[in-house]
């Protein structure tokens, strides 16, 4: 009998989500089953999932499949339609110890998610095969976005208290984790929903000051919008606090920006990025940036693409535009679908070349980085690094002499000392 398989797509909640569902199965004392956590922000991760779906029903004919994730939250029904597929939670079910000890009762188990008030911690005492850590913060987001789906996947906002963050980081720090990703829908709203409304700055500055063992935090996707004042303090005097911050900019025209119902401007974008680098020089910015959004033009795209040189954005995820279901943006005018191909390419091109010129400027520095797999790490500024040291233990945080860049890499050398 095999242990359960959970299959994971999306975002670094996923990721941390998909170890609570991991603990529940084993727990259920659930065998040969196969669990597929899903994802609903573009129409191409459902298409990943579902082909996913049948593929572990051919590899594993016998198994029992469950479906749940943000897909699965949004049209239960379709994926319960599935021939391969046994049974359908919800992404609050998914969470819950006792939807795995009660599967049978009930095939299909997705209640309203825009009723959930709150976001439970779970207590994760590590993570398969990783050295990296996530940690939830908050779920769910009170913005509409136009092209946006996944609020009706996720819920309202909803944050973690502080107590309960810093416990699951010192589980994790005691465990060996060496670095911790803070995670969520909307992590910049952090706080609106709890007792003195404190915000993403203080809760950072909380949880490092209560968990001083923990060398390295990072955070995930920010809002320039949203941002406080604590946490720009937080960039300038926190070592701790990781010199990658990634951006939900979407676009970089102002119309299109409007259209997508977002809350910043490209002019705040870039004075964003500049202000932070003054307050930390070897900071970097990854950015999530939408291509062939509705309506659209040449100009309109050109402003996007220049972006990613005004800003500096090193790590770049492109998505190209898929529309979404009863989403506004589903009902403007759609682009053909070559355009929106091309426009993509262009913007991934340019990030390439942005974090190969930024790749090349780490020629001669000396970095710490996490040692993620034999041979293999991470820089503070989230930069690959390949060691010619292949025998380093994983786990450590090294001093690395950064001797040269290649395609979307750095190769690096040990100093004399561990970190």
């Amino acid at each position: 009998m095999s242990a359960p398989e959970v299959i994971t797509f999306g975002c670094r909640l996923n990721t941390y989500e998909s170890e609570v569902i991991r603990n529940h199965a084993v727990a259920a004392g659930l065998t040969d089953t196969v669990i597929v956590n899903t994802c609903a922000v573009t129409a191409e991760a459902e298409r990943q999932a579902r082909q996913a779906i049948r593929r572990a029903r051919r590899n594993k004919p016998d198994a029992k499949i469950i479906v749940t994730g943000c897909a699965a939250q949004i049209d239960p029904d379709a994926y319960a339609a599935m021939p391969e597929v046994n049974i359908v939670l919800g992404n609050q079910e998914k969470l819950e110890a006792k939807s795995f000890l009660t599967l049978d009762n009930e095939p299909v188990r997705v209640d309203d998610i825009m009723s959930a008030s709150q976001t439970a911690s779970h207590l994760i005492e590590g993570f398969d095969d990783r050295t990296r850590a996530f940690i939830q913060v908050q779920n769910g987001c009170d913005h509409r976005c136009t092209f946006c789906i996944i609020p009706f996947g996720r819920g309202n906002s909803r944050s973690v208290p502080i107590g309960a963050i810093v416990e699951q980081v010192s589980t994790l720090v005691e465990n060996g984790y060496r670095e911790v990703v803070l995670s969520g829908v909307d992590i910049t709203s952090y706080g609106a929903d709890l007792p003195g409304r404190p915000q993403l700055g203080q809760m950072v500055r909380r949880l490092l000051a209560n968990v001083p063992e923990l060398p390295r935090l990072r955070l995930s996707s920010i809002d320039v919008a949203e941002v406080d004042d604590d946490l720009l303090r937080l960039i300038a005097e926190e070592p701790r606090l990781m010199p990658h911050l990634h951006l939900s900019l979407q676009a970089g025209d102002n119309m299109i920006l409007k259209r997508m119902k977002r809350r910043h401007s490209r002019e705040q974008a870039i004075a964003f990025c500049k202000t932070a680098r003054l307050l930390r020089p070897d900071v970097v910015f990854g950015a999530d940036i939408i291509a062939g959004f509705p309506t659209e033009t040449e100009d309109m795209f050109a402003n996007s693409l220049s972006l990613v040189e005004e800003c500096d954005l090193t790590h770049l995820h492109v998505f190209p535009y898929s529309p979404r279901p009863e989403t506004p943006a589903a009902r403007m005018p759609q682009l053909p679908r070559d355009v929106i191909k091309r426009r993509a390419g262009e913007l991934r091109e340019a990030g390439n070349l942005s974090l190969n010129r930024f790749l090349q400027g780490e020629v001669g520095k000396t970095r710490a980085v996490l040692i993620e797999k034999p041979g293999l790490g991470r820089s503070e500024q989230f930069a690959l690094v390949e060691l010619t040291d292949k025998t380093v233990e994983t786990g450590q945080i090294l001093d690395l002499d950064i001797i040269c860049a290649k395609t979307g890499r750095l190769d690096g050398q040990t100093t004399n000392h561990a970190a």
